[in-house]
């Protein structure tokens, strides 16, 4: 049977009567595997997780908006649907864009980020970084920045291998904007015992640290949002 899926689109207009032509867009995806048999699969992790750090990104947007804060160009916060059956949403809105793909100056995908993986179990202070350089190494360099000033995770790079046999950077919303030329930046916290199990619960997830990462897209994204300059595609 056909199941119909949506996008939820949330519009922040930039304040600069120019640059508010351009756009930042922040996803991540709400669906995630539902019911086999008698088990149901919450995804707390994979990507409820998610969903909250843009929502809670939507919020302080808007918030420094109406106290006359808000960003320069515009923001589309969207949870997209369809990713765990082929980044189906995602496929979606670039092949019928709400705004103009070549006015989009970056996207910031956030899937997973509220666990902690066996590597790191001593120190969960960290989060995966995948796609920054692939398309502009101004984004690498955003990230790298912004977390310096404000995150002070660290920032493992081990999934943007070219090389790297699980293929991350294939297999989440960013792709599908990655392939327009559009430059994106994934953030994912790694997988755990409990991922795509009915075990990824809510009272398993690590709110302290989705905290911390959360403010370092928050500030990725305002930087992109309020640079002089959009970033520039130089691979």
């Amino acid at each position: 049977r056909q199941i119909i899926g949506e996008n939820v689109l949330g519009y922040i207009e930039g304040t600069d009567p120019i640059l508010k032509n351009e756009l930042v867009v922040l996803t991540a995806h709400y669906d995630h595997l539902g019911k086999k048999g008698p088990e149901i699969y919450n995804g707390a992790d994979d990507n409820a997780s998610g969903t909250s750090t843009v929502l809670e990104i939507a919020q302080a947007l808007v918030k420094a908006k109406e106290e006359g804060y808000g960003p320069r160009r515009s923001v589309l916060c969207m949870l997209v649907s369809g990713e765990e059956k082929g980044l189906l949403g995602s496929k979606y809105y670039v092949e019928n864009p709400t705004f103009p793909l070549e006015q989009t100056v970056a996207n910031v995908n956030v899937d997973m980020v509220g666990r902690t993986d066996e590597k790191h179990a001593a120190n969960p202070n960290y989060i995966y970084v995948i796609g920054s350089d692939r398309l502009s190494d101004e984004l690498h360099e955003i990230n790298e920045t912004m977390n310096a000033q404000h995150a002070h995770l660290e920032l493992d790079y081990t999934y943007n291998a070219e090389d790297d046999p699980n293929r991350y950077y294939y297999r989440s919303d960013h792709y599908n904007f990655a392939e327009k030329g559009i430059p994106a930046i994934f953030y994912f916290s790694g997988t755990h015992v409990d991922y795509h199990m009915p075990s990824d619960d809510a009272d398993k997830i690590q709110f302290d640290k989705m905290e911390r990462v959360g403010r370092l897209i928050f500030h990725v994204t305002w930087e992109l949002a309020n640079r002089d300059q959009r970033i520039k595609v130089n691979k």
